[in-house]
């Protein structure tokens, strides 16, 4: 059935463009892929940058490799919009926000100023995005720019009575669309509206047509051909309904297609899964490398040899995203190392001080524990973790019997396709990651 469908979109090209796809000799899926992106950049079906711009649901061919890639893409970014209504960070935030002492005084006393001081507080440790506190009908706190996910909760007193309803929201617009693009590789896109009402762009690099847009479907903008999907998402702090919109080029869906169509979500997702391993030790890591090279105490300590007070230094640096800390002097004298034993994407950066280079470190801000829950939550992938042949970190159990390093494989009366990357051990060293997708994959 693939293959018939394959054959009708290059039947339906011109003949010029089918010879050229034949010379080419590329696999049948991905020449489907290519034909369609042809077929659909030169019919008139597509949305345009013009005042006729307009939109047919048919575009999005079921089956084809594109839309494939992002039906697989659209189950990864709502779980990094869901992390925003039930996750380790929104859990956070709240407890952050009904212990806070400073806030609940002012409330209290009614005081919006001080309110206003003890919400900029809360905000400045990135925990959360926004607060808006309501006492008594009346508006004590309201910080933070657009968000989504609004979450909802009771300030309490001293004494255990409601004082005061506050929402909250771990997800300004920008940091949405900026952690998607990131593990998507794409353009995401805020929408006012439902599915079946006019909306307008609200935030993102694309400004989306006007008027009434399908769920899925293709778009043309500056003469790209886009594949698109979307899911629903909430405003805060009202909850109005929103869309969001995922895009990618067509053109950049095609180093992704199968044979099939699980070859093609199994290729989607272990791009994935590789891209949430490299945000370990990319630029997520640059605060906390600045982070500790501006450590007043930690350069004094070095710049002396001193083990012990480089090892106080390290520990007050440690656990602000920092999992583990190993310092040395600049002859390669270890002076310390603190942190958790299975520690994964190490960083090496170097320590100066007047002008002179006076030691390196490495550092992580991510262990086994914390890729596994990522990788868990944010693709529904399953994880094993080897150093050698041993295994050290698996979320099927201790004794999972062998599991291939790729292919497909049956575990628990599930099926899996696996899917391995060499990464790096701290401080140094291999380490093997083995994911399991599920198929079919949700």
């Amino acid at each position: 059935m693939v293959r018939r469908v394959h054959e009708r979109l290059l039947a339906l090209l011109p003949a010029f463009a089918r010879a050229r796809l034949m010379r080419a000799r590329l696999p049948l899926a991905v020449c489907a892929c290519v034909a369609g992106a042809l077929l659909l950049s030169s019919c008139g079906s597509s949305f345009r940058d013009s005042d006729d711009a307009r939109a047919d649901v048919d575009v999005a061919t079921p089956g084809s490799c594109a839309a494939t890639v992002l039906d697989a893409l659209s189950h990864v970014a709502t779980r990094v919009y869901g992390e925003g209504i039930s996750s380790e960070r929104t859990a956070s935030a709240t407890r952050m926000i009904e212990s806070s002492v400073a806030l609940r005084t002012a409330v209290e006393e009614g005081n919006a100023t001080k309110a206003r001081a003890a919400g900029r507080s809360l905000l400045a440790t990135g925990h959360m995005t926004n607060l808006r506190v309501v006492r008594a009908g009346k508006l004590l706190v309201d910080l933070g720019g657009p968000a989504l996910t609004p979450l909802h909760g009771t300030l309490t007193g001293a004494g255990g009575k409601p004082i005061a309803s506050f929402v909250t929201s771990v997800w300004a617009d920008s940091g949405l669309i900026a952690e998607t693009n990131g593990i998507a590789e794409a353009t995401t896109v805020l929408r006012t509206g439902t599915v079946a009402s006019n909306g307008h762009t609200l935030a993102g690099a694309i400004p989306l047509p006007d008027g009434v847009l399908p769920v899925q479907g293709t778009l043309e903008h500056n003469g790209v051909t886009y594949q698109f999907t979307s899911y629903a998402a909430r405003a805060y702090p009202a909850g109005e309904e929103l869309r969001v919109f995922l895009l990618r080029p067509i053109e950049s869906t095609v180093p992704l297609c199968g044979s099939s169509d699980d070859e093609t979500t199994v290729n989607t997702i272990s791009r994935i899964a590789r891209l949430i391993y490299e945000g370990e030790a990319g630029r997520r890591t640059l605060t906390q490398i600045h982070r500790v090279q501006q450590n007043a105490p930690l350069l004094r300590a070095v710049a002396a040899r001193d083990k012990a007070a480089t090892s106080t230094a390290v520990k007050a640096l440690l656990h602000e995203h920092i999992v583990r800390l190993r310092v040395s002097s600049s002859g390669g004298v270890l002076l310390s190392d603190v942190g958790g034993p299975y520690v994964l994407a190490p960083v090496t950066a170097p320590l100066r001080l007047n002008g002179r280079t006076i030691g390196s470190f490495v550092l992580s801000i991510q262990d086994d524990e914390g890729y596994k829950r990522l990788a868990n939550r944010l693709a529904g992938l399953d994880v094993l973790m080897y150093m050698s042949a041993r295994l050290v970190k698996s979320t099927i159990g201790p004794a999972p019997g062998p599991i291939p390093t790729s292919g497909p494989v049956s575990v628990r009366g599930k099926s899996y396709r696996a899917y391995t990357f060499d990464a790096k051990a701290f401080p140094s060293g291999p380490l093997r990651i083995t994911v399991l997708i599920p198929l079919p994959y949700s």
